[in-house]
């Protein structure tokens, strides 16, 4: 019962230390928590000020911060949806779609998600994602069922033409095995 009132305590005196500071502090301030914010990982405009917010800062301080960030060249959402867009498809790929909802989810807008997948997909082969998708999944003592590739194609975010392609292969090299 103790520990529970301590825990509260610890809890109200951090939101009115974040409250105080938020109103207390400079724009020097909330720049420099951005910085180091952004020092951790890439992020997106979206990211910084939902950040910023959260540890108490109004809205204009952290639109003024972010806006600094730009200037810098720190902040750049259409450069960091770029290089998330080639690190996916290189890591894990996906397709069109999927890629654009990932965009949208770390807060790319949909212009610019809509933009930088379609940049993306003229450079790179859905079909020829697909395929390593499916060669990746297929381990020799895993072989996955048609409606199994077909699933995985679909959850991937890949296109229904892209997946009736892979499948049509899939069949046509099913049957040269048994010619065989």
């Amino acid at each position: 019962m103790g520990g529970a009132r301590k825990n509260e305590r610890i809890d109200r005196s951090r939101s009115v230390t974040a409250r105080s500071r938020a109103t207390s502090s400079g724009p020097d301030d909330v720049f420099r928590l951005a910085v180091r914010f952004l020092a951790y990982r890439d992020r997106t405009t979206a990211q910084v000020e939902q950040f910023l917010i959260s540890r108490g800062f109004s809205s204009p301080q952290a639109k003024q911060a972010i806006r600094r960030l730009s200037e810098l060249r720190y902040l750049d959402d259409a450069a960091f949806a770029r290089r998330y867009a080639e690190k996916r498809l290189a890591a894990r790929p996906v397709g069109l779609e999927r890629l654009k909802a990932e965009l949208q989810a770390k807060g790319i807008t949909d212009r610019l998600a809509d933009q930088v997948a379609a940049e993306i997909f003229r450079s790179i082969d859905e079909e020829t994602l697909a395929q390593r998708v499916v060669r990746n999944a297929q381990r020799p003592a895993r072989r996955l069922t048609p409606i199994q590739i077909g699933r995985l194609l679909h959850q991937r975010g890949f296109t229904e033409e892209t997946i009736d392609h892979i499948m049509v292969r899939l069949e046509m090299n099913k049957e040269c095995a048994h010619e065989q």
